[in-house]
């Protein structure tokens, strides 16, 4: 296998579990760090901290993992795309959708290989209930509720909790189900005293009229990352802090009370907690980009599927905003009033 050599922009706490990660990395060798507001000099995880990108490039790179601010994503990537370096983007992939329009533009030209970090696609609980959906085991999908909450994140300064979080559970819904989204309508609050949202509320519709909800905040002192999948068979749970999947079946039982009979609804069946293997989700990533950055098979994050969970995250604000549900055209790349 040969040799890579990779590069880490921001040592922030995604950054800091990046180069820990990169630093053991089979076939990779992590040569620099680069992070203004980390003492030059310092060896972080067996690499260098240099003060700048142009520091960083100059050590000779075939790709670098971004994890700065998401508004300077664009910036940093448009660099590297013009040095002919392919790049892993933290996500989101922008802070705009013509932001990230410009990003996909910029490494498509370059014929560079270029990804974005929405981490979840490889947790163990939501590949193994994608692999489940695909296969049918619920029947028809009718819903797909998240709930994703825990206490604030003080590192967290340019975006709100839409870009931030919101983004995981965007990017996961679509994944798992195979489907877009056609439209959103949400609601945000602020109480941490910042100009960004801490908290939304989003009900949204696939293409295929499933229906999504997700709930999403920076305000509980619980943490909670669940995923719940509902169709004609039961439903599937993910939690994916512990990335354990549970399938709750619906009750086979017949009902005799005629008066019951005339309600279809479902009765509790079977619980199944599975047994999945468990490897760390970004170890998983960081292996699927190198792979793909040696031409072999390989599962990344397209910018392009980025940018289409922009896209929709970009609804989710406006609707927000205006009070109004809004519909997704991502072959036009626009939005309107729904």
């Amino acid at each position: 296998m040969r040799q890579l050599r990779a590069g880490l922009i921001g040592l922030g706490a995604m950054g800091r579990n990046h180069a820990r990660v990169l630093e053991n990395l089979q076939g990779v060798t992590l040569v620099g760090i680069a992070d203004p507001a980390v003492d030059r000099g310092r060896v972080v995880h067996g690499a260098p901290v240099v003060p700048d990108l142009e520091a960083l490039l100059a050590l000779g790179l075939d790709y670098a993992v971004v994890a700065c601010p998401t508004a300077l994503h664009e910036e940093v990537g448009l660099e590297l795309a013009r040095r002919g370096v392919s790049a892993l983007i933290e996500k989101p992939l922008a802070h705009s959708v013509e932001a990230a329009h410009r990003l996909v533009a910029a490494f498509a030209a370059g014929d560079l290989v270029a990804g974005v970090g929405h981490i979840e696609r490889y947790n163990p609980a939501l590949q193994n209930l994608r692999a489940r959906l695909a296969l049918g085991e619920l029947g028809e999908v009718f819903q797909v509720s998240t709930r994703r909450q825990g206490p604030f994140p003080h590192r967290i300064a340019d975006v709100g909790v839409v870009k931030d979080l919101a983004t995981h559970d965007i990017d996961l819904t679509s994944w798992v189900t195979g489907r877009e989204y056609s439209s959103v309508s949400a609601h945000t609050v602020s109480k941490s005293g910042r100009p960004h949202e801490d908290m939304v509320a989003v009900i949204g519709r696939l293409s295929d009229g499933t229906m999504c909800s997700h709930l999403v905040n920076w305000l509980s002192p619980l943490k909670e990352r669940s995923t719940i999948v509902t169709g004609e068979r039961g439903c599937f749970v993910a939690d994916t802090l512990t990335a354990d999947l549970t399938f709750y079946a619906n009750g086979a039982a017949d009902t005799e009370w005629e008066a019951l009979r005339t309600f279809r609804g479902v009765s509790e069946g079977d619980m199944v907690r599975y047994a999945i293997a468990k490897r760390e989700p970004l170890l998983v990533e960081h292996e699927h980009f190198r792979d793909a950055l040696l031409g072999k098979p390989s599962e990344i994050v397209t910018l392009r599927q980025g940018v289409r969970t922009v896209e929709v995250s970009a609804a989710v604000l406006e609707s927000a905003a205006t009070g109004r549900a809004m519909t997704i055209d991502h072959a036009r790349e626009v939005l309107s009033v729904a």
